[in-house]
């Protein structure tokens, strides 16, 4: 559905992009990340059209964004980072007038409840809240049935639970067939979301996977801790081989990659001594504590090395 190969924009001297690959399956969801300024909203504006590669193939759909754009019009749904709309109309005169560019969209009434606007179906748009006013600008991109969705910061503004509710739309017109392009900041919505991520820094690919095994995710050491009890050392504690154990402000953090077998040894322990673990907890490193791993670690490596 999406194809890339060394693919360079650049403007002037400066090269925003430096050669990357890519390549998205028919019916996936591929999380593009990247911190402000990796070359991720460049690489997005050439996929959709809005720009010309410096150099590199670039295909969507088979044909290049910007020289077959008419023909993808119709194909491609788009939902940008920051979008307008006329202040007078309503979201269903907006979403009326946006399905007249499509040979077969979606009812008005279907999107309208899609994207949860149906209440506000007929207030100017100038009266929308913020995240109403995002609700719309996914209305459009979904109103024209597109084999291919980008989406941009798509839920920027919503609150959790209209954040989660057009999660479940997403994952709804995968479903159907839709592929999904998506760049986001929140983490939690990549991995809730991504069936594979890849992220970019400093205009380079740097690290590429699936939300569990980004960046050696599934491989990395978990934690145990715990309120050391009262009256006891870390030498009453029990002995569990491979781990790391110390104590921080009276908390005891045991490292490990045998995590599973670390929480029953010492759980088993206190359970046999009737005491009780305060302020347990068991973690292993979510997908933004790699992530920022990952992109501080670029940051750190000399240009040749990448």
């Amino acid at each position: 559905m999406i194809e890339v190969e060394g693919f360079h924009q650049r403007f002037g001297t400066f090269e925003a992009v430096a050669g990357i690959d890519l390549c998205v399956a028919r019916g996936e969801i591929f999380a593009f990340l990247g911190p402000n300024g990796a070359g991720k909203t460049t690489t997005v504006e050439v996929l959709e059209g809005f720009r010309a590669p410096t150099e590199g193939n670039v295909r969507v759909l088979g044909a290049a964004p910007m020289a077959d754009a008419q023909g993808l019009r119709s194909r491609v749904g788009i939902v940008l980072q920051e979008a307008g709309h006329f202040a007078d109309l309503t979201p269903a005169e907006v979403i009326t007038a946006w399905a007249r560019f499509y040979p077969r969209p979606r009812r008005v009434a279907e999107v309208l409840d899609l994207v949860g606007l149906t209440d506000r179906a007929s207030v100017r748009a100038r009266n929308l809240s913020g995240g109403e006013q995002r609700r719309l600008d996914l209305a459009l991109g979904i109103v024209g049935r597109p084999e291919v969705l980008f989406l941009d910061e798509p839920t920027t503004g919503f609150d959790p639970a209209a954040r989660r509710a057009t999660w479940d739309v997403i994952e709804g017109l995968v479903e159907h067939g839709t592929t999904v392009f998506l760049t986001t900041h929140y983490l939690e919505e990549a991995q809730r979301l991504a069936d594979r991520i890849m992220v970019i820094a400093a205009g380079r690919i740097v690290a590429e996977g699936t939300p569990d095994d980004l960046g050696g995710r599934d491989l990395a050491p978990g934690s145990l801790q715990f309120v050391l009890p009262g009256g006891l050392t870390l030498a009453d504690l029990p002995i569990v081989a491979d781990c790391a154990v110390e104590l921080l402000d009276g908390t005891v953090v045991v490292t490990t990659h045998a995590l599973t077998a670390a929480t029953a040894t010492m759980t088993g322990w206190a359970v046999a001594r009737d005491l009780e673990l305060v302020g347990l907890s068991v973690t292993r490193p979510s997908l933004e504590d790699t992530y920022l791993d990952i992109v501080a670690h670029r940051a750190e490596l000399p240009t040749d090395a990448i």
